[in-house]
Protein backbone atom coordinates (compact mmCIF):
# COMPACT_ATOMS: atom_id res chain seq x y z
CA UNK A 1 0.00 0.00 0.00
CA UNK A 2 1.27 3.46 -0.90
CA UNK A 3 1.93 6.03 1.79
CA UNK A 4 0.48 9.54 1.52
CA UNK A 5 3.93 10.77 0.52
CA UNK A 6 4.20 8.15 -2.23
CA UNK A 7 0.73 9.09 -3.51
CA UNK A 8 1.69 12.77 -3.43
CA UNK A 9 4.81 12.33 -5.53
CA UNK A 10 3.23 9.74 -7.83
CA UNK A 11 0.81 12.36 -9.14
CA UNK A 12 3.83 14.28 -10.48
CA UNK A 13 5.66 11.22 -11.78
CA UNK A 14 2.56 10.09 -13.68
CA UNK A 15 2.66 13.32 -15.72
CA UNK A 16 6.03 12.52 -17.33
CA UNK A 17 5.17 11.36 -20.87
CA UNK A 18 8.16 9.06 -21.44
CA UNK A 19 10.81 7.08 -19.58
CA UNK A 20 13.50 9.46 -20.83
CA UNK A 21 13.07 11.99 -18.03
CA UNK A 22 16.31 13.78 -18.92
CA UNK A 23 14.94 14.55 -22.39
CA UNK A 24 11.60 15.49 -20.84
CA UNK A 25 13.44 17.92 -18.54
CA UNK A 26 14.70 19.76 -21.61
CA UNK A 27 11.34 19.56 -23.35
CA UNK A 28 9.28 20.93 -20.46
CA UNK A 29 11.88 23.65 -19.91
CA UNK A 30 11.56 24.68 -23.56
CA UNK A 31 7.77 24.63 -23.28
CA UNK A 32 7.87 26.81 -20.16
CA UNK A 33 10.17 29.29 -21.88
CA UNK A 34 7.92 29.35 -24.94
CA UNK A 35 4.75 29.87 -22.91
CA UNK A 36 6.17 32.66 -20.77
CA UNK A 37 7.83 34.39 -23.72
CA UNK A 38 4.39 35.38 -25.03
CA UNK A 39 3.43 37.23 -21.85
CA UNK A 40 3.57 40.95 -21.38
CA UNK A 41 4.69 42.45 -18.09
CA UNK A 42 1.04 43.28 -17.31
CA UNK A 43 -0.19 39.76 -18.11
CA UNK A 44 2.48 38.25 -15.85
CA UNK A 45 0.79 39.92 -12.86
CA UNK A 46 -2.43 37.99 -13.49
CA UNK A 47 -3.84 35.50 -10.97
CA UNK A 48 -6.94 33.53 -11.96
CA UNK A 49 -8.57 33.95 -8.54
CA UNK A 50 -8.03 35.87 -5.33
CA UNK A 51 -5.39 34.22 -3.17
CA UNK A 52 -3.86 32.35 -6.11
CA UNK A 53 -0.36 32.99 -7.35
CA UNK A 54 0.34 35.37 -10.20
CA UNK A 55 2.09 34.03 -13.27
CA UNK A 56 5.27 35.68 -11.96
CA UNK A 57 4.91 33.83 -8.66
CA UNK A 58 4.35 30.53 -10.47
CA UNK A 59 7.53 31.05 -12.48
CA UNK A 60 9.60 31.88 -9.42
CA UNK A 61 8.02 28.92 -7.57
CA UNK A 62 9.33 26.67 -10.34
CA UNK A 63 12.84 28.11 -9.90
CA UNK A 64 12.70 27.92 -6.10
CA UNK A 65 11.46 24.34 -6.07
CA UNK A 66 14.00 23.27 -8.64
CA UNK A 67 16.78 24.74 -6.53
CA UNK A 68 15.56 22.82 -3.48
CA UNK A 69 15.44 19.64 -5.55
CA UNK A 70 18.92 20.33 -6.96
CA UNK A 71 20.34 20.58 -3.46
CA UNK A 72 18.67 17.35 -2.41
CA UNK A 73 19.98 15.60 -5.53
CA UNK A 74 23.49 16.88 -4.93
CA UNK A 75 23.45 16.01 -1.23
CA UNK A 76 22.15 12.47 -1.69
CA UNK A 77 24.32 11.82 -4.75
CA UNK A 78 27.34 12.74 -2.65
CA UNK A 79 26.27 10.42 0.16
CA UNK A 80 24.75 12.86 2.64
CA UNK A 81 23.34 10.93 5.61
CA UNK A 82 21.74 13.83 7.49
CA UNK A 83 18.04 14.44 6.99
CA UNK A 84 17.27 17.51 4.94
CA UNK A 85 14.43 19.85 5.88
CA UNK A 86 11.22 20.30 3.95
CA UNK A 87 10.17 23.67 2.61
CA UNK A 88 6.92 25.56 2.77
CA UNK A 89 6.09 26.54 -0.80
CA UNK A 90 3.43 29.01 0.36
CA UNK A 91 5.92 30.68 2.70
CA UNK A 92 8.52 30.84 -0.03
CA UNK A 93 6.03 32.41 -2.44
CA UNK A 94 4.84 34.93 0.14
CA UNK A 95 8.43 36.00 0.76
CA UNK A 96 9.62 35.89 -2.84
CA UNK A 97 8.54 39.40 -3.87
CA UNK A 98 8.17 37.97 -7.37
CA UNK A 99 5.64 40.63 -8.32
CA UNK A 100 8.21 43.36 -7.58
CA UNK A 101 10.59 41.91 -10.17
CA UNK A 102 10.48 42.21 -13.91
CA UNK A 103 9.20 39.28 -15.91
CA UNK A 104 12.50 39.39 -17.82
CA UNK A 105 14.44 38.90 -14.57
CA UNK A 106 12.29 35.93 -13.49
CA UNK A 107 12.44 34.46 -16.97
CA UNK A 108 16.24 34.65 -17.07
CA UNK A 109 16.47 33.11 -13.59
CA UNK A 110 14.26 30.18 -14.61
CA UNK A 111 16.42 29.56 -17.68
CA UNK A 112 19.65 29.61 -15.63
CA UNK A 113 18.24 27.33 -12.94
CA UNK A 114 17.10 24.88 -15.61
CA UNK A 115 20.49 25.02 -17.32
CA UNK A 116 22.11 24.27 -13.97
CA UNK A 117 19.78 21.28 -13.47
CA UNK A 118 20.58 19.97 -16.94
CA UNK A 119 24.31 20.09 -16.26
CA UNK A 120 23.98 18.53 -12.80
CA UNK A 121 21.74 15.68 -13.95
CA UNK A 122 23.63 14.96 -17.16
CA UNK A 123 26.93 14.65 -15.29
CA UNK A 124 25.82 12.51 -12.36
CA UNK A 125 27.34 9.05 -12.36
CA UNK A 126 24.48 6.61 -13.06
CA UNK A 127 25.44 4.65 -9.94
CA UNK A 128 24.14 7.45 -7.69
CA UNK A 129 20.58 7.48 -9.04
CA UNK A 130 19.63 4.73 -6.57
CA UNK A 131 21.11 6.59 -3.59
CA UNK A 132 18.48 7.17 -0.92
CA UNK A 133 18.28 10.17 1.34
CA UNK A 134 15.77 11.58 3.75
CA UNK A 135 14.06 14.94 3.27
CA UNK A 136 11.08 16.31 5.13
CA UNK A 137 10.78 13.02 7.02
CA UNK A 138 10.58 10.86 3.88
CA UNK A 139 13.08 8.61 2.18
CA UNK A 140 13.54 9.29 -1.51
CA UNK A 141 16.00 8.32 -4.24
CA UNK A 142 18.11 10.67 -6.30
CA UNK A 143 16.39 9.44 -9.46
CA UNK A 144 12.93 10.13 -8.05
CA UNK A 145 13.91 13.71 -7.16
CA UNK A 146 15.26 14.17 -10.70
CA UNK A 147 11.92 13.01 -12.06
CA UNK A 148 10.05 15.28 -9.64
CA UNK A 149 11.69 18.33 -11.23
CA UNK A 150 10.11 17.29 -14.51
CA UNK A 151 6.69 16.24 -13.18
CA UNK A 152 6.38 19.30 -10.94
CA UNK A 153 7.12 21.61 -13.88
CA UNK A 154 4.58 19.78 -16.07
CA UNK A 155 1.96 20.05 -13.31
CA UNK A 156 2.35 23.82 -13.11
CA UNK A 157 2.37 24.22 -16.90
CA UNK A 158 -0.92 22.34 -17.00
CA UNK A 159 -2.37 24.66 -14.35
CA UNK A 160 -1.14 27.73 -16.23
CA UNK A 161 -2.63 26.52 -19.52
CA UNK A 162 -5.96 25.49 -17.95
CA UNK A 163 -6.58 28.30 -15.46
CA UNK A 164 -4.54 31.31 -16.53
CA UNK A 165 -4.39 31.33 -20.29
CA UNK A 166 -8.14 31.00 -20.97
CA UNK A 167 -8.49 34.26 -19.01
CA UNK A 168 -5.71 36.17 -20.79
Amino acid sequence: MMTDFQKYIQRYLDLIPSDNWLEELKSVGDKTVSLYSYLTEEQSKFAYAEGKWTLKEVLLHLSDTERVFQYRILAFARGEKSELPGFDEEGYAANSFANNRSLESLFKEYQLVRQSSQILLETLNPSVFKNIGKANGNEISVETICKLIVGHNIHHLNVVEERYFPEL
